[in-house]
């Protein structure tokens, strides 16, 4: 087989294979025989006739087309792999000469862009490390005292911020009650902001029996579009007036939190300082990701082909589809949730597709760049990690990835690009 490679526009390449001599007679006889046992000629046995006779029945026509078959099947892949070639979709291929002497391929793919690497170290990113001040901590603890706090039923008095009221409500749009306006004995915290702008503000005053008629408007971007804006009125009984008594912050409190390890006030707030720092680092962590990597892209331009974001988005469609699936929700119900289509979706979240195609081509050639090796002590650490993380046994996971260990080396020498790109930035406390 001989090649010619040539460059096209737009990431494409073109490879023009030229197969002649034994290898492609032996490709026409491998055809010849698989079909001669197809072929029924009186007085042979099936598969046994002349090959003479088994070509004139057929025709060559034919034995041609089925030995490019075996071509393709047998050297497709060495087409690529001579050249240096690895397609980014799938290649397509066309005949351009074809007869019993010769034949000429046409292969046509999509291929990763060629890469001018910009800056990678010392970028202009900031890792941010955090603290967790006082007021922070009181927040909390101000939190678990509301989580704790006990609902203790007023006997007079009326309706104040924070309070819980028990009421009978109805709404009346142009003295006409409107679908979902109505309901008894609804338990209602004052202040949750559970109700449209307003509902809430004016039951605060109201005593126990008493009746109120609210005016009120509902917003314009409000879900249903018969009340958007519109101009309502909903007639409401207060039955009950429920008010928040707080626990004392202190070791009782700290008790009911019911977190290992914790006993006392002290504890508790060593507790929360720990979430608390968890938290934000995490937080923090997120935003140092999502900023390198913009300032890395920002510093290597590359105009990605779209089949490459397209098998990311799909790829990203499939995870989300999983996630979707293991809270029993399908796409289909996600879609009817949120009332965005499929289509929609994909158009959300294909710059984060361009991003990590991006992101990806970046770090393979910061790889090429460093020199950056793969040992087997690295693969040996990569499968403990994550055998650990699903909780699955070292040699399944190897026996899983055995046939794609290629794979599993690039994911290595990409994830220590990653760390050294990140190890060359700055660092400060928050």
């Amino acid at each position: 087989m001989e090649t010619v490679c040539n460059k096209l526009e737009n990431c494409r390449v073109e490879i023009v294979a030229t197969y002649e001599g034994d290898e492609w007679k032996n490709a026409q006889k491998k055809a010849l025989n698989k079909l001669a046992k197809q072929v029924k000629i009186d007085g042979f046995r099936e598969g046994h006739a002349p090959a003479k006779m088994v070509k004139a029945r057929i025709g060559m026509a034919r034995i041609l087309e089925d030995a490019v078959e075996v071509i393709l099947k047998d050297c497709f892949d060495d087409v690529f792999t001579k050249n240096n070639i690895m397609p980014v979709d799938q290649p397509q291929a066309d005949i351009d000469e074809i007869n019993e002497k010769v034949l000429k391929l046409k292969f046509t793919t999509t291929v990763a862009p060629e890469i001018k690497l910009g800056q990678y170290k010392g970028l202009d990113v900031v890792k941010e490390v955090a603290e967790v001040t006082d007021e922070e901590i009181d927040s909390e603890l101000k939190n678990y005292q509301q989580q704790f706090a006990e609902l203790v039923i007023k006997e007079e008095g009326t309706v104040e911020n924070g309070d819980s009221v028990v009421i009978d409500y109805e709404g009346f749009k142009d003295d006409e009650p409107f679908d979902g306006g109505k309901a008894e004995n609804y338990t209602l915290e004052i202040g949750s902001g559970s109700f449209i702008p307003g509902f809430e503000d004016q039951i605060i005053g109201m005593g126990i029996d008493e009746e109120k008629d609210l005016h009120l408007t509902f917003p314009e971007d409000y879900g249903a579009k018969d009340l958007a804006g519109q101009e309502v009125v909903f007639k409401v009984k207060v039955h009950e007036i429920k008010t928040k008594v707080l626990p004392e912050i202190d070791d009782e409190l700290a008790k009911d939190v019911n977190k290992d390890g914790v006993e006392t006030l002290d504890d508790l707030k060593q507790y929360i300082s720990e979430q608390t720092k968890n938290r934000k680092q995490s937080e923090m962590d997120q935003k140092f990701y999502e900023d390198l990597r913009d300032a890395l892209i920002s510093s290597t331009p590359i105009d990605v082909p779209a089949v490459m974001v397209d098998k990311q988005l799909d790829s990203m469609m499939k995870d989300i589809e999983q996630s979707l699936s293991q809270q029993g929700i399908t796409l289909d119900m996600y879609a009817q949730i949120t009332g965005k289509t499929k289509d929609d979706m994909k158009e959300d979240y294909k710059e984060e597709a361009e991003k990590r195609v991006k992101y990806g081509l970046i770090l393979d050639e910061v790889v090429k760049a460093e020199n950056i090796e793969v040992s087997d002590e690295d693969v040996e650490k990569y499968f403990n990690d994550i055998s650990a993380y699903y909780d699955s046994n070292v040699d399944e996971m190897k026996k899983i990835f055995a046939n794609n260990m290629d794979a599993v080396k690039a994911d290595i020498a990409s994830s220590k690009a990653a760390e050294l790109i990140e190890n060359s930035v700055g660092v400060t406390a928050e």
